[in-house]
């Protein structure tokens, strides 16, 4: 009998990747203390469209909702009109159309997360940019965020972790966000109805493309170098930075990216992606003929239409013996022609072999008791039940292997410390070394939350404060104490070193050991906590358990 990790931490993380890290954004704009001018005088920015106007917020030149294209209900997007005198762009636009966010329902979730999900609409493709300077002929390196929420969810404002002017300021850096189509609007693949709709199945991922496209043709403007971009992302985002790393239509306009807990080996298959567009058009009642029909469905109606679509072609797969990913539907697929192959199966995208990457993980993410509260003081024997309940006959060889790796762990770690996450960046990391191009740099993120008793622990989108620099910002994920600010500062400065040189050490990190680059033999992994420390192959045993167990990834 083969048995799934821990199925109830599987089922809470594809629940909660589509509203953990949706769209919640509070800028820090109007804070105690803050200075703010806003004038088309000031910092204004000529782009390829027409001139730009943000504001100007302790010295940081911020600009919200510039529009970086346009596009039709399901087709390849193209740029944004242009206009004449000076835009507006000073607040956060539209957000990708969504289902309604699930989190709310946990009062300590929605109090830690602090989710502001803003207004959506399908003009969606924005993005904003924090800025040292405009104007000034300085080459800046670019940090573009893509979001959370996996491919269902989120927006560029999402979190008050998101926030860039901490990051922008401590390192001279100009700081992206962006949004883009998402779910039905962004995922829908109608391919199988004729040429017209060939790209819809990556519609969403072109709108990435296309909003590199725009960094790389009008950040100088802004301060920014477009030789120096890195792109990083977050659960869903970090997936969407593996699918880049292998999207054609991409390469050359990123030069160094980090995937934080969203190690994405394979997505969608365009015969698994066009069952669904099919079933869909079914759903609507639509005929093939009158097909263009769908782009004035209401869009509520077309994402119940496309999600119970995707319920009936993933139960007749797996009824076939097929392994649904947690991102099953609403991804990017494989269609020969925008992404030609899978991303990191096999040698991985050659594409990107010299870009060099750092990949990790949350010790927690999706930890059965942060949203299982009952879970929180599970004796010995019964973390041990549930380790049997789920591993069956591989529950003595996960217990001993956890027992080698974490000698002094908890009755509660034994559910609560992530495999499925972590075997899946190992898998990425292993293929990245093997291309033998530029070098790859492992994480574990470990530091644990006071806030709530201690009950959030390492959980998935802990690390999003820290790197940021935001540990204060958003406070109730953190807590903002000291110990949280002092790590934040160490962390935000190895990811701004990266960005800047290729490399995460340098100066600024005191505290933190020499990071020294991945490799299968030694495992280098940096540890981030209260006391950093590089550990080599720590938890070998137990993810060889959970590789033979059948251990999920993205």
């Amino acid at each position: 009998m083969k048995y799934n990790s821990l199925h109830l931490i599987g089922v809470l993380a594809a629940v909660i990747l589509t509203s953990c890290c949706g769209n919640c954004g509070k800028s820090v704009s109007g804070k105690e203390g803050s200075t703010i001018q806003a004038s088309n005088s000031l910092g204004v920015v000529s782009t390829e469209s027409g001139k730009v106007a943000g504001y100007v917020e302790n010295g940081m030149f911020i600009f919200k909702g510039i529009p970086y294209a346009k596009a039709e209900r399901f087709m390849a997007p193209v740029p944004a009109d242009k206009w004449e005198g000076v835009r507006s762009c000073r607040h956060f636009g539209p957000t990708a159309p969504q289902g309604v966010r699930t989190g709310y329902a946990a009062d300590e979730i929605a109090f830690a997360f602090d989710w502001d999900d803003g207004y959506s609409g399908e003009d969606c493709q924005r993005l904003n940019i924090w800025t040292p300077g405009v104007n000034d002929g300085k080459k800046r390196p670019v940090m573009v965020w893509l979001h959370g929420g996996g491919y269902s969810a989120g927006s560029g404002q999402e979190l008050p972790s998101y926030d860039g002017a901490n990051l922008a300021a401590k390192g001279d850096v100009v700081v992206v966000s962006l949004n883009h189509r998402l779910n039905v609007l962004g995922f829908l693949d109608l391919s199988a109805f004729g040429e017209k709709y060939a790209e819809s199945g990556n519609a969403g991922l072109l709108d990435l493309v296309a909003a590199l496209k725009w960094v790389n043709a009008n950040i100088e403007g802004f301060g920014g170098d477009p030789t120096n971009v890195t792109i990083f992302g977050q659960s869903g985002g970090g997936g969407k930075v593996s699918i880049l790393s292998a999207t054609p239509s991409a390469n050359g306009l990123f030069h160094k990216a980090i995937v934080q807990s969203g190690s994405t080996l394979r997505t969608m298959e365009s015969n698994l992606s066009r069952k669904i567009g099919i079933a869909t058009v079914k759903e609507l009642g639509l005929r093939a003929s009158e097909l263009d029909k769908i782009a004035e469905v209401p869009y509520e109606r077309l994402l119940e239409a496309g999600n119970k679509a995707i319920a009936k072609v993933k139960d007749e797969y797996t009824r076939q013996g097929g392994s649904a990913s947690l991102l099953f539907g609403w991804a990017p697929t494989v269609d020969g022609n925008v992404l030609p192959a899978q991303p990191y199966d096999g040698k991985g995208p050659q594409q990107s072999i010299d870009i060099p990457m750092i990949i990790g993980t949350v010790l927690n993410e999706f930890a059965a008791s942060v949203y299982v509260p009952q879970l929180r003081n599970l004796s010995q024997e019964q973390a041990e039940a549930m380790v049997r309940a789920n591993y069956g006959d591989y529950a003595d060889n996960y217990l001993a292997a956890f027992k080698e790796c974490y000698p002094n762990y908890q009755p509660n770690d034994l559910v609560d410390y992530d495999t499925m996450f972590r075997l899946g960046s190992v898998k990425q990391a292993n293929v990245k070394y093997a291309q033998g191009g530029a070098p790859v740099w492992m994480y574990v993120f470990a530091w644990q939350s006071p806030v709530l008793d201690g009950s959030l622990k390492s959980t998935h989108c802990m690390e999003i404060p820290f790197v940021f620099n935001n540990a204060r910002v958003h406070a109730a994920m953190t807590g903002g104490g000291e110990q949280a600010v002092s790590l934040a500062d160490r962390m935000s400065q190895a990811w701004i070193n990266f960005a800047r040189t290729g490399n995460p050490n340098g100066s600024g990190i005191d505290g933190v050991p020499q990071w020294d680059p991945y490799t299968p033999e030694g495992g280098a992994t940096m540890w981030w906590d209260n006391e950093c420390e590089l550990k080599h192959n720590h938890d070998k045993a137990l993810l060889e358990v959970a590789e033979s167990i059948g251990g999920n990834t993205l």
